[in-house]
């Protein structure tokens, strides 16, 4: 199953994999096999029955879980007996008004029997025909527009990891993990289930969570940690069931060093969980730029889960399929770098912040482990034959081993992709980690890449972070002359009233992980970011202004000075929760060769100057249509350049029909010519239940000149199986009057989940 890459390292993988039955020897396999850990230093005392809840003068909480000897029925009805038990209340409130007791009740009862953990919440309303209620399609990011309860549980009791549940009023449900604190993948899908109900005076939400769906300690009983919130749209307040800085906002979820400590859990006698899930697809397809004809194809494929141990489990695939993916969005691109598009295939998600190297990332800090470079080739879908996975944990020890086969695929061979992931806790909040990717054939076909390195975070405090690494890759059969090392030092201060940022970030001329992503090459940035961002005391209009300035210096390996930009912003965020802001930059950009920006359109080498002033207007949770709009107007190189530009996030029609439409229109005007570039598109949602939804993404590109359309319906017909419908089409609006068909398919897949 594990083929051979470029170099020796990959033989660790497979060693790893056949290895972790002598780690769980080590960890205990078995009820009973270690004590429940003890409360962290400075939790509150356990509380003595009856009491289900003690907390400190501070705030923070220890709740004690309730057995239930009866199973529950998740219907969203507080009818049954469990509910006479003792429930727990008290949230606080992190907005508006940090510290002070949230302004509507939230009743929590924490219960469990042999099978499930119970979440169940009441949550009282003064207007609840204020509440907002819109959305109820899982996974959807206009769930966080809704009334909401969010949650997380933090099995291992390590405070720095979490599975994460939310709920909106209309049982729209979402789902994650969390890893260290600050990587959330949204796209984990757990299995579990939840129900929601009206009352009078406010709502309810009841879910049940699988012992089976989550990763825990070895042992009897239990200790873990859990962060609950509220979220009210329609005062644009948010509270928790424990202190959570104003600075945290809605993202105290991820702060899992803060959670409130569970006691009473009494976990079921350890076993090798066992899932399968194969699949079968149809589908009929044609390309014109391959063949007039049309073709036509089945397949079966299938992914097996096995849980090695309470804390390690391996995932195997076979022939795996990615087709009910939704299509990517579109974007315009008038800068000399590649374009990041996030990962959406559901195998590699699923601990996918195992792999996550350096600490935060985004602009130009490169990527390790890019799991975009498997399976696809540009625009090109590659056949990936098989494949194995092991992610966990033994001890303080966090583990991720990958290992995939692609087919060959016309001028792309078979190859082989490989990689491993380890992470060490360190104190309470930090860690330290080793990394190696490799790859049997490189991008442009060589003979093997791999790629090493070593990273630290450090957290302090709530909002004090310091992330390094120092990384190498290497491709033998390269003639490589120049630097194949990257490396990265910076410290961020992310406070409610004060924010600072410093970075240094060096990526060398020969620095090409090919299983990563590395925007730009032979760079040494520097980068200094403050913020100010007072809270206003008696304005009924405005929360809370900011104030930022950064000053960014890019140089090449020489010590050539490439880009500099130099950013004031400042922005008011009001109590309804839209954001205003207007941003002016000062840029300096120089072009090292010609830069063709645009069909017939080049700039020429040299040095340019240019001004950039921004206007946007954020559309809060509380608007009928959530979004973005923005207009930007300056020079740009030797001409100038407007830009407008829509992205809402939603637009209501009714609780079932959205849209989400967006618009860019880019105006240029340069010495070597002028052009305009229009992106148009909306995606088209219809949700017939939390589970089942159809709907249609369509953009145009002026750029491409093209039309692309991707229809999907997904139905979960039982928890894990799906059943999906999917069409794509592209047509080329460049040469006909009428747009041409370039290529279109129709797919259709079932797959089925199977627990032992």
């Amino acid at each position: 199953m594990f083929m051979r890459a470029s170099g020796a390292l990959p033989l660790l993988i497979a060693c790893a994999l056949s290895s972790v039955p002598a780690l769980a020897q080590g960890v205990g396999a078995g009820r009973g096999a270690s004590q429940a850990p003890a409360l962290a230093p400075g939790a509150p005392p356990a509380p003595i029955a009856p009491e289900v809840i003690s907390r400190d003068a501070a705030g923070h909480a220890t709740i004690r879980a309730q057995r239930v000897t009866t199973p529950i029925k998740i219907d969203g009805k507080l009818d049954e007996e469990a509910y006479s038990l003792p429930s727990f209340s008290g949230f606080i409130q992190a907005e508006p008004k940090s510290g002070e007791p949230a302004t509507e009740r939230t009743e929590v009862w924490l219960l469990f029997d042999d099978d499930n953990v119970y979440l169940v919440a009441r949550c009282w309303e003064t207007h609840p025909e204020r509440i907002t209620a819109n959305e109820m399609r899982r996974d959807s990011a206009a769930i966080q527009y809704n009334d909401l309860i969010s949650f997380s549980l933090d099995t291992f009791y390590d405070h720095r990891n979490a599975t994460n549940f939310g709920v909106s009023v209309l049982g729209g449900r979402t789902d994650g993990q969390v890893t260290d604190e600050r990587v959330f993948n949204i796209d984990y899908n757990p299995i579990w289930n939840v129900r929601t109900g009206r009352f009078p005076q406010g709502w309810v939400m009841e879910a049940a969570i699988p012992f089976k769906s989550l990763r825990y300690r070895q042992g009897h009983d239990q200790v873990w940690g859990l962060i609950m919130r509220r979220s009210n749209r329609w005062k644009n307040e948010i509270s928790y069931l424990i202190p959570i800085p104003a600075a945290q906002s809605s993202r105290g979820t991820l702060l899992v060093s803060a959670a409130a400590s569970v006691v009473g859990l009494e976990a079921p006698r350890g076993s090798r969980r066992l899932e399968v899930k194969p699949y079968v697809t149809a589908s009929t397809s044609k390309d014109r730029a391959v063949s007039s004809g049309s073709k036509t194809d089945a397949a079966v494929g299938g992914e097996v889960k096995y849980g090695l141990t309470q804390n390690l489990s391996a995932d195997f695939t076979y022939n795996t399929d990615f087709a009910q993916v939704e299509a990517d969005e579109q974007q315009v691109n008038l800068t000399r770098f590649s374009l990041f598009f996030p990962e959406k295939r559901e195998f590699f998600l699923e601990n996918s912040g195992i792999f996550s190297f350096g600490g935060s990332t985004g602009g130009n800090v490169p990527v390790m482990f890019y799991s975009r470079r498997i399976g696809l080739n540009g625009s090109s879908v590659v056949p990936l034959n098989a494949g194995g996975r092991l992610t966990g944990r033994v001890g303080k020890m966090t583990v991720g081993a990958v290992s995939l086969r692609t087919s060959e695929l016309g001028a792309t061979p078979a190859t082989t992709f490989s990689a491993l992931r380890l992470k060490r806790n360190l104190l309470r909040r930090s860690n330290l980690g080793l990394i190696y990717t490799g790859r049997s054939t490189t991008q442009a076909g060589g003979t093997g890449n791999d790629a090493y390195g070593a990273d630290a975070s450090f957290s302090f405090f709530s909002n004090v972070n310091l992330y390094t690494y120092w990384a190498r890759s290497r491709t033998p059969t390269a003639a490589q002359s120049g630097d194949d090392q990257s490396s990265r030092a910076e410290l961020d201060y992310t406070g409610d009233r004060y924010g600072v940022q410093a970075r240094y970030l060096a990526v060398g001329s020969h620095f090409t992980p090919d299983i990563g992503f590395v925007r730009r090459a032979d760079m040494r940035e520097v980068l200094a970011q403050v913020r100010f961002s007072p809270r206003t005391r008696k304005s009924r209009v405005v929360r809370k202004y900011s104030y930022r300035s950064s000053f960014q210096r890019v140089a090449n390996g020489a010590g050539r000075l490439e880009s500099r930009d130099l950013l004031g912003e400042f922005a008011a965020e009001l109590h309804n929760a839209d954001r205003i802001a207007i941003t002016a930059d000062a840029i300096h950009e120089f072009l090292p060769r010609p830069f063709a920006i645009a069909p017939g359109v080049t700039i020429p080498v040299g040095a340019y100057d240019y001004r950039n002033v921004r206007a946007s207007w954020l559309f809060g949770q509380t608007s009928r249509m959530a979004g973005e709009a923005s207009i930007d107007q300056g020079s740009f190189y030797d001409g100038y350049r407007t830009v407008l530009a829509l992205s809402a996030g939603r637009m209501d029609v009714s609780p079932r029909l959205s849209l989400q439409p967006t618009a860019s229109m880019n105006r240029v005007h340069l010495g070597a010519g002028d052009f305009t570039t229009n992106l148009v598109g909306s995606r088209v949602t219809f949700t017939m239940t939390p589970l089942s939804f159809a709907s249609a993404l369509v953009q145009y590109n002026s750029s491409t000149h093209s039309v692309a359309s991707n229809l999907r319906l997904r139905w979960e017909y039982q928890p894990g199986s799906e059943f999906f419908v999917v069409y794509n089409e592209q047509r080329d609006t460049g040469a006909a009057r009428l747009p041409g068909l370039a290529n279109r398919s129709f797919i259709v897949k079932l797959n089925r989940l199977v627990r032992f």
